[in-house]
């Protein structure tokens, strides 16, 4: 296997300034490729390595994807405007789609070899009997709850005729609800666990999903570069968990008492709209969206069994994920350091080449 010689060849990375693409290029360095990192000026730093080639720009600037493109032979495009809310959801759709079909076509007029496209479980539909749901039954635009449902579908389709029409070299993957290390902003699951862990979540509706640590999400990104058939896609997942589970799991980390009040989602819709306006007026992301809860009244669970057959994906065990996600919450300033476990899980790593990348 290859060293930290670059000798694997020039990636770029999307979204390296947020969570799973600080991941992707976290792996990608390790395991020997020369990174590239396209971030937006106004983006923070905190997640860039300084040994990753930086260049500035835009997914939906032109120039400045030519730019960040020159020289690339492998790409990953995990830059995504993640929010289930906006006062502007034009803005979340512009960015998901026509940042994706920018990037894409001047990817294929600059010969990049290989792509791996991050899309999210969202484009999936899901099983009315709460089964976990897999690739086979990919969700239409009518069915796609709020912008970034709806966005991720319409880029995952765009990808996808691509491949066909254009013959793309992009292979598609599916992370779940990664958690873990360098969730800046933080995502809305690790919003979830932060406000857990501060003892700001009473109690919980009934649903659940499936959660992943999000460096096992990135080696599944280079599994995919390497191993995934072109046009195919791939859940990367971990362990399907009820909420209930995930908050008392959270509270046992920091030594505080589980929530235990149990709420219908009906009543909630007023709560959420009333958050929304007002975050209209405050500027604030409110913490309940409307489509949060339609989305909460299913169980968003998954299997990965695809992604495990054919790529040789694992992923470690989900409370390992949560302990990193609540040391780093804590270093990072978010929780309160008081009776929270001190320190990261000396268990946990990022996985090395010679455990899921040697040969093949």
């Amino acid at each position: 296997m290859a060293g930290n010689d670059g000798s694997h060849g020039l990636m770029l990375v999307t979204g390296a300034s947020g969570f799973v693409g600080s991941a992707i290029a976290t792996a990608a360095r390790k395991v020997g490729y020369r990174v590239r990192v396209l971030v937006r000026r106004s983006s923070p730093r905190t997640n860039i390595h300084p040994d990753d080639e930086v260049v500035i720009g835009d997914i939906c600037d032109r120039g400045s994807l030519l730019r960040a493109l020159q020289g690339v032979r492998y790409l990953a495009h995990a830059a995504a405007d993640y929010r289930l809310w906006s006062p502007s959801p034009a803005e979340i759709i512009r960015t998901n789609v026509e940042g994706t079909r920018y990037l894409m076509e001047e990817a294929l007029r600059s010969g990049v070899e290989r792509i791996v496209y991050t899309s999210s479980v969202a484009t999936l539909q899901l099983r009315e009997d709460n089964s976990p749901a897999d690739e086979n039954r990919p969700l239409p635009e009518t069915g796609a709850i709020g912008p970034y449902k709806k966005s991720k579908v319409l880029a995952e389709r765009l990808v996808e005729d691509m491949v066909k029409q254009h013959q793309l070299p992009a292979v598609i993957v599916h992370p779940s609800a990664p958690i873990g290390p360098r969730d800046v902003k933080p995502t809305p699951t690790g919003r979830i666990v932060v406000e857990c862990a501060c003892g700001r979540m009473p109690g919980f509706v009934d649903t659940g999903l499936n959660l992943v640590h999000v460096d096992d999400v990135a080696i599944g990104h280079l599994l995919a570069l390497r191993r995934g058939r072109i046009g195919e896609r791939y859940i990367l997942g971990g362990e399907n968990v009820f909420l209930s589970t995930m908050l008392a799991d959270v509270a046992n980390i920091v030594g505080r008492r589980p929530p235990t009040l149990r709420f219908p989602i009906a009543p909630l819709y007023p709560v959420a709209f009333a958050a929304e306006l007002y975050a209209r007026l405050s500027g604030k992301t409110p913490f309940v969206t409307l489509d949060g809860l339609r989305m909460a009244s299913h169980h968003m669970f998954f299997s990965d069994a695809k992604a495990r057959r054919d790529l040789g994906y694992t992923s470690r065990p989900y409370r390992e994920a949560l302990t990193d996600a609540v040391a780093w919450f804590k270093r990072s300033g978010y929780v309160p350091l008081s009776k929270a476990v001190q320190g990261q899980n000396p268990n946990s790593r990022l996985w090395t080449s010679d455990h899921r990348l040697g040969g093949g």
